[in-house]
């Protein structure tokens, strides 16, 4: 990638988005008012606007290694209460994708220096569904699984904070796990169980607000 193009594509895209809407960038300045959190991975193929086809303005987003909610990251906890308490979002996503560089790093006996620990959060989610994922034979399926289980144990630690519980209390805030298939562009919606999941864990994680 050429840096200097990057500039150029800057100049055109203003062009591209002035023809369509003289007042765009005033309008744009204005303010924001997005009704959804994505929480996504950093990988450079997965892109939040560009997947879901929307406008600058119309998602928060949040991004990092295999799209994780770690309770001790100040880094996801600031953006996830500033987008639920102040922006007021409706709908909070983690989404993963198939072929996660960072999922499969972390299903390899290898020393990653700086991110171990960041791995160690996937593989306790291995440890927690480790009879599933072992009688799964193909190992790309059971990558993939392993994604899948993921992105439902995201889900579950955003359930566990104040700030989204007093969300779904106050307004029915939702929480959403996707996947996106790389192969074929598809979002799909894993249609997580959340009714049941609250049930199995609110005893212990209910922080009463």
């Amino acid at each position: 990638m050429d840096i200097e193009k990057v500039f150029k594509n800057n100049e055109k895209w203003i062009a591209q988005k002035l023809s369509v809407d003289s007042n765009y960038f005033e309008n744009l300045s204005k303010g924001q008012s997005p009704d959804i959190l994505y929480i996504g991975c950093s990988d450079s193929r997965v892109t939040a606007e560009d997947l879901m086809g929307v406008e600058p303005g119309e998602v928060f987003v949040h991004r990092n290694i295999a799209n994780m909610v770690i309770s001790i990251d100040l880094n996801v906890m600031s953006v996830l209460n500033y987008a639920v308490r102040h922006l007021k979002v409706n709908h909070v996503v983690v989404c993963g994708h198939y072929f996660c560089g960072g999922v499969k790093a972390a299903m390899v006996a290898q020393d990653m220096g700086i991110l171990n620990p960041w791995l160690r959060n996937i593989r306790d989610v291995y440890r927690l569904h480790k009879e599933e994922l072992n009688s799964i034979t193909d190992e790309n399926q059971r990558y993939n699984r392993l994604v899948e289980l993921n992105v439902q144990e995201q889900c579950v630690n955003l359930i566990k904070t104040a700030a989204i519980q007093e969300a779904y209390k106050e307004r029915g805030l939702q929480v959403h796990g996707w996947v996106f298939d790389i192969h074929s562009g598809k979002l799909i919606d894993l249609k997580i169980d959340f009714p049941k999941v609250l049930k199995d864990i609110m005893e212990i994680y209910d922080l009463g607000q």
